[in-house]
């Protein structure tokens, strides 16, 4: 049920790209806790899903951009400005690997490959905020969101070269967030959500065994696309003025655990 929890409040959503997408449900829910939204992906996510169908749903545009190109972000804020004046909240939920694409193991990548990695999934973050910084285009007290996985300070094997690139995303929420706290109240926080089943998190190498793994070591189970765009919501309300500069842990317990019962009798059983 809606409680109007962003009335009022103007946001850019990036990354939403088919139904699956957690930022597909972030934009759903901000639209229904009364805010007016863009969403903005690169123009291939465009043309291969259906963000144009929810852009309609929502009354609202899509304004293509690839967030690793400081001209297309400089574009695409100029026209969130021009519609809104300032912004009250942005999602950062892009991530991709050009590697884990190509089938590319971690003991043999192409450094490339690696660059663009980053630099499309963690240094677009300090790109879109620097730009926001430095045109002073959010309002006192808003909040920068980028969606994380734990990967970034334990590791799984298969996740590639994302591992580095989440670290480096939360390293740049850390940093940034001071910065911008100081400036006007913005709070810039990373969540680091169960392994979810989207488009991106699919293509990673053995994800289904990840996803079972997870439900069986959390004490809550996995938490669903769903749950992370309420908690992003949340997060994006006034009731979560002061928490800033955190990597925040949306996994139903999983971080916390060494191992469960449940998964010592699900060897038991094999």
């Amino acid at each position: 049920m809606a409680n109007n929890l962003l009335k009022g409040k103007k946001g850019v959503i990036f990354g939403a790209m088919d139904e699956n997408s957690i930022a597909w449900k972030v934009a759903e829910q901000a639209h229904s806790e009364g805010a007016e939204i863009l969403l903005s992906n690169v123009p291939v996510a465009i043309r291969m899903g259906s963000i144009s169908e929810l852009a309609k749903k929502l009354g609202t545009e899509v304004i293509p951009a690839d967030a690793s190109s400081v001209d297309d972000l400089n574009a695409l804020f100029a026209v969130a400005q021009e519609k809104f004046g300032k912004i009250d909240f942005v999602l950062h939920s892009i991530g991709m690997s050009i590697n884990v694409r190509k089938k590319k193991p971690y003991t043999d990548l192409n450094y490339d490959f690696l660059q663009k990695t980053y630099d499309i999934s963690a240094v677009s973050f300090h790109k879109m905020m620097q730009i926001l910084y430095q045109k002073d285009l959010m309002n006192d007290w808003g909040s920068i969101l980028a969606l994380s996985y734990i990967a970034a300070q334990r590791t799984f094997s298969e996740y590639n070269d994302m591992a580095e690139s989440k670290a480096l995303l939360e390293s740049y929420a850390r940093s940034f967030g001071y910065h911008f706290g100081v400036k006007n109240k913005v709070r810039v926080n990373t969540i680091s959500q169960s392994p979810t089943p989207t488009t991106a998190g699919s293509g990673v190498s053995g994800f289904d065994k990840m996803l079972h793994y997870g439900e069986l070591m959390s004490p809550l189970g996995n938490a669903t696309a769903d749950e992370c765009a309420a908690y992003c919501i949340m997060m994006f309300s006034d009731y979560t003025r002061k928490i800033t500069m955190q990597n925040l842990f949306h996994d139903g317990g999983f971080s916390s655990m060494g191992v469960s019962n449940t998964l010592l009798e699900y060897f038991k059983e094999e």
